[in-house]
């Protein structure tokens, strides 16, 4: 395992592995949050707030950053305080206290925002990619997104509608299935989208207006209690 950059408070499996949509040969890919000493956030210089290392694959945030992406609606790091117990690798108290407090992130607007947008961003990946005559290993990749897509819409508008976030797929098969279709025609990705808009602005959402930002300044706080230590004079 490559170095730890400060204080890991959270770590785990995410990607393909969480979500039930692994095969033979898929890449293992981790997140994690990290907290720096906190005398080293007084001074000029700023840490690095992100590590990305491959071999293994894993990503890392402070946890200044990771909260505001998740405040924002990340998808990305929002599955990491919704993972199933099995998949955590590393919980402190600490990251336990955030687990608890995972829906004080959430507001309707910027999950409707981030899980759309997202959605969006994986079709015009996929529509920008032409007629489908291209290479194996651009269709695999294409393949890929398309499935991603699924993921996001029926993800999101759960987490819209209940609350709630379940990483592992119901029926990866489909998503497999799906992916292949798309990868041979991209439009076939777009009655799906349109399908969760159209559900996005009807059915009613049990999230509030703003995320609970109060509640995370003061997990955010306590983390940096724990982890300050006056340097020596």
């Amino acid at each position: 395992m490559a170095a730890t950059p400060g204080a890991l408070l959270l770590s785990g499996i995410v990607g393909s592995t969480a979500y039930g949509l692994d095969r033979t040969g898929s890449d293992i890919d981790r997140l994690g949050i990290f907290a720096v000493p906190t005398e080293q956030l007084h001074g000029l210089g700023r840490p690095t707030e992100s590590h990305v290392t491959t071999g293994p694959d894993r990503t890392l945030h402070e946890a200044a950053k990771w909260c505001r992406l998740a405040l924002g609606g990340n998808p990305t790091v929002m599955e990491l305080v919704w993972l199933p117990d099995e998949l955590y690798e590393i919980r402190t108290p600490l990251g336990d206290e955030l687990i608890g407090l995972r829906s004080a992130f959430l507001s309707a607007r910027r999950v409707r925002a981030a899980y759309l947008g997202y959605a969006t961003q994986q079709f015009e990946r996929l529509r920008n990619r032409g007629d489908g005559s291209f290479s194996a290993d651009t269709r695999k990749r294409t393949a890929k997104h398309a499935r991603h897509l699924m993921r996001l819409c029926h993800q999101g508008l759960e987490l819209y509608t209940t609350g709630r976030l379940t990483i592992r797929v119901d029926n990866p098969d489909e998503h497999h299935q799906f992916g292949d279709r798309v990868a041979a025609d991209a439009s076939a990705a777009l009655p799906l989208l349109n399908a969760h808009e159209a559900a996005f602005a009807a059915k009613p959402t049990v999230l509030p207006d703003e995320p609970d930002e109060a509640v995370v300044e003061a997990w955010l706080r306590r983390v940096r209690a724990h982890y300050y230590q006056p340097e020596a004079t």
